[in-house]
């Protein structure tokens, strides 16, 4: 075979790029934008915002067009990112699943639960791929934590996600913005129903929506796990602890590193017969350097081309939502949910993992 030949058979059997659009260039959309466009196997076609200058500036940086009207950009493309407001996530996902666009939506999956249900259902409908950006399951210490737990009898689990106060983000609590990150992971690792529930809140003087939440959580299986999410600390924090049976584990994903901390199993002697103890073992575990978001766009167009379900799919995302949604309540009124009592909703299914 000539090399003529063997290029022109390596170009027909070759896989057409994923013609991929951004909708919402904002300061996560442009993230979506840079790592896009230096994917392998990937066609950014253009991005699209309602403020024009900003979109102007990505198209410009990266040679690609401006789509003015988002609606404009779906003819050209399979798949879409949309990273616009939490408010606007039901009517442009619903727009784009209806062209027959797949979606990657920015999480939350949307502003309620009712806009949240209509997207699963239309992506069910329309057979196409509906991934929400649920960033912390990609990252490399959250995987590694899943491997480390799997050989550890799980007691308790600890999340505390803290943010010095930011513009970004304004239009949700502090529930739907930062925590409901750690509710997507402590479901996933705690893998039951939640059978009790109990929440608290506060807000700055001058703010919509609560900036400081705190949840309790009880599960099927005897676990027990809180959350802690702050828009009012002044200092980052990103942080999982699994108190387990014989170890204690702590998960920083700002620093991507895992600790294990074990009990001794034996006394040493030395040569001067004197008994040393050893009040514990510390294990580190190595990590990737891999950039979630590099690695959920990854998954994202792999599932597209090969028509697989995501692993932070619709319905993974509405689980979320729920609780989330759930928690915000019982932070504003101070009560406390459970499903034992009769006077408590009857909605402890909705946070089965079976669903």
């Amino acid at each position: 075979m000539s090399a003529g030949e063997k290029n022109g058979y390596v170009q027909r059997h070759q896989p057409r790029p994923i013609r991929v659009g951004v909708i919402g260039v904002g300061n996560m959309g442009r993230h979506h934008t840079r790592v896009l466009s230096s994917m392998k196997d990937v066609e950014l076609v253009g991005v699209s915002d309602v403020d024009v200058e900003r979109g102007l500036e990505t198209a410009s940086n990266f040679k690609i067009k401006f789509f003015e009207d988002y609606c404009e950009l779906l003819p050209h493309v399979d798949a879409v990112c949309i990273a616009v407001p939490t408010r606007l996530h039901y009517a442009v996902g619903i727009n784009c699943l209806l062209a027959g666009i797949h979606v990657l939506i920015e999480k939350p999956i949307a502003a309620n639960i009712s806009e949240a249900e209509s997207l699963v259902n239309a992506a069910a409908e329309s057979g196409c791929i509906l991934q929400v950006g649920h960033i912390e399951r990609f990252k490399p210490a959250f995987g590694e934590l899943t491997k480390v737990l799997k050989n550890e009898e799980l007691l308790a689990l600890e999340a505390h996600r803290m943010s010095p106060y930011s513009n970004r983000a304004n239009d949700v609590s502090v529930v739907l913005d930062l925590m409901i990150h750690d509710i997507d992971l402590l479901l996933e690792l705690a893998a039951a129903p939640v059978v009790k529930l109990s929440a608290s809140g506060t807000r700055t003087p001058n703010s919509t929506y609560l900036d400081y939440v705190t949840a309790t959580l009880g599960f099927a299986n005897g676990i027990v796990a809180t959350l802690t999410a702050s828009k009012i600390t002044h200092r980052k924090i990103r942080t999982i602890v699994a108190h387990c049976k014989s170890s204690f584990t702590e998960a920083d994903f700002l620093k991507n590193e895992i600790w294990i901390h074990r009990y001794p199993t034996s006394n040493s002697a030395t040569d001067f017969q004197q008994s040393y103890k050893q009040d514990g073992l510390i294990e580190k575990v190595y990590t990737s350097n891999v950039e979630a978001l590099r690695a959920e766009l990854e998954h994202f167009v792999n599932c597209v081309r090969g028509g697989n379900q995501p692993s932070v799919g619709g319905e993974q995302a509405l689980k979320a939502l729920r609780l989330a949604s759930l928690i915000e309540q019982m932070a504003a009124s101070d009560k406390v949910w459970n499903p034992l009592d009769s006077q408590s909703e009857p909605i402890i299914q909705s946070f089965s993992p079976t669903i």
